[in-house]
C-alpha cells in the first residue's frame, strides 16, 4: 500500500536520438492517437517507445480489438521522405521547440520544418484574414507586416489566398512563419509555390501532418490552433460574420492570447466578422502604431505577471540589478546585435535570456530593432 501511495508517473522525456524521434513519429502516427492522447500517454508511460507498447492493451480496454500501432517502416519512410524534401523534424519538450506553443493543452508533439530558426527566436504576431480579400484589405494586411516586421516581430499565418498571402509577401526580410494545413512539403494553393519557396529560403514552413499530405477541411482547424499558440496576438484584417478565420480567434481566445481586429465598413460582408469582435472588446486597429502600443503593453503585462512579487519598473533608469541583467547589458553595447548571439554568447537557452531581453527592453536600458537586432540603450 505504501508502494502506491507515494508511486508517480514516470518523468517525462523528451527525444535525444534518432531512436527516440523514430518512436515519437510512431506514436503520434498511430491510429486514435492525437495531441491530447499522446501527451496522456507521454505522462503515464514516459517515453514513446513505452506508450507504444502499451498501446494494444490500452485500446482492447476501450473495447478497440487487433490494434497495431504505426510500424517502424512507416515511420522511417516518412523520416526518409522528410529527409529528401529538406525537411527537419522538431519535437516537443525539446530547447529549439517554441515556449509559446509548448504552453498549450494540445501542443503538437512533433512538427516538420523546412526553413531557418530566425522566426522562431523573435516575439510572434499571427495575422489572418479574407481569403477574397478587397484591395484595401490587402494593403492594409501588407501595412501592418512591414510595419510589425520592422519592429522586430515575425508575422505567422497560414499561406492562403488574400490576408495570408499579403502578409507573408510583406515580411520576407524581416520574419515570416507559414503553418501549413498539409504537409510542409505540399503547397497549397498552387498558386502560392513561389511566395513557399521563397519562404523556406528567407522565413520557416511547418506542419504537424505527415509528409506528402494534401490538406483537407478538416486539417484547417487543427492548423489555426498552431498559428494562435505559437503567437502573442492574433490580428484579423476583413473576415465575414462566419468566416473559418474566426476558428482561429475562438483558438486564440482560449489559449489566452490578444486579439485585434481592422474594422471595416459595416455594408461590407468582409467586415462584419471584424466589426463584431471590436464590440465584443478586441482591440481595434487603425495603423501598426495601434498594434505595437497594444503589444507593448500586453509585454509589460506579461513581465509584470511572471514576477508578481516584483516592484514595477520606473519609467526611466537601468534594469534592476541582477546577475543576468549586468552580464546581458555588459555584453551588449551601442551597435546592434543579433538576439541569437547574445544567447550564444551568454551560453544560456533562449527561454532564459529572452524573457530577461523584454524585462531590460521595457525598462528603458536595451533597444530593439529591426531584424531581431538589440543594443544598450
Amino acid at each position: 500500500m505504501a508502494k502506491d501511495l507515494f508511486s508517480s508517473h514516470p518523468p517525462f522525456t523528451p527525444p535525444t536520438t534518432e531512436e527516440d524521434r523514430l518512436s515519437w513519429l510512431r506514436l503520434i502516427r498511430s491510429p486514435r492517437v492525437g495531441p491530447t492522447t499522446f501527451h496522456r500517454l507521454m505522462r503515464e508511460h514516459g517515453t514513446a517507445q513505452a506508450a507504444l507498447d502499451a498501446l494494444p492493451q490500452v485500446a482492447k480496454a476501450a473495447g478497440v480489438d487487433s490494434y497495431t500501432p504505426f510500424t517502424p517502416d512507416q515511420a522511417q519512410t516518412e523520416i526518409e521522405l522528410a529527409r529528401a524534401k529538406g525537411a527537419r523534424m522538431l519535437c516537443f519538450g525539446t530547447e529549439a521547440y517554441p515556449g509559446s506553443l509548448a504552453a498549450i493543452a494540445d501542443a503538437p508533439p512533433v512538427l516538420w520544418c523546412m526553413g531557418g530558426r530566425k522566426p522562431l527566436l523573435q516575439p510572434m504576431v499571427a495575422l489572418v484574414g479574407a481569403r477574397n480579400a478587397s484591395s484595401l484589405g490587402t494593403r492594409m494586411a501588407r501595412m501592418l507586416a512591414e510595419g510589425l516586421g520592422l519592429a522586430g516581430y515575425t508575422i505567422v499565418s497560414g499561406l492562403a489566398r488574400g490576408i495570408d498571402t499579403a502578409a507573408h509577401q510583406a515580411s520576407l526580410k524581416t520574419g515570416t512563419l507559414a503553418v501549413m494545413g498539409g504537409g510542409v512539403d505540399v503547397i497549397y494553393p498552387a498558386e502560392n509555390a513561389v511566395l513557399a519557396a521563397a519562404i523556406s529560403d528567407q522565413g520557416l514552413r511547418l506542419s504537424e501532418q505527415p509528409m506528402g499530405t494534401y490538406p483537407q477541411a478538416r486539417h484547417f482547424p487543427p492548423r489555426n490552433r498552431i498559428i494562435s499558440g505559437l503567437s502573442m496576438a492574433v490580428i484579423v484584417v476583413e473576415a465575414a460574420e462566419k468566416s473559418g478565420t474566426l476558428i482561429t480567434v475562438k483558438d486564440a481566445l482560449e489559449q489566452g492570447r490578444e486579439v485585434m481586429a481592422v474594422p471595416g465598413h459595416p455594408v461590407d460582408g468582409r467586415a462584419g466578422g471584424c466589426n463584431r469582435l471590436i464590440r465584443e472588446g478586441a482591440t481595434l486597429v487603425r495603423n501598426v502604431e495601434d498594434v505595437l502600443e497594444a503589444l507593448k503593453t500586453l509585454r509589460r503585462d506579461t513581465a509584470r505577471d511572471s514576477n508578481p512579487t516584483a516592484k514595477p519598473a520606473p519609467p526611466t533608469g537601468t534594469a534592476p540589478p541582477s546577475d543576468l541583467n549586468a552580464a546581458i547589458l555588459n555584453l551588449l553595447g551601442p551597435t546592434p546585435i543579433h538576439e541569437d548571439l547574445v544567447i550564444r554568447d551568454m551560453g544560456l537557452s533562449a527561454a532564459v535570456i529572452s524573457p530577461a531581453l523584454v524585462a531590460l527592453e521595457l525598462d528603458g536600458a536595451v533597444q530593439r530593432h529591426p531584424g531581431g537586432l538589440v543594443s544598450r540603450a
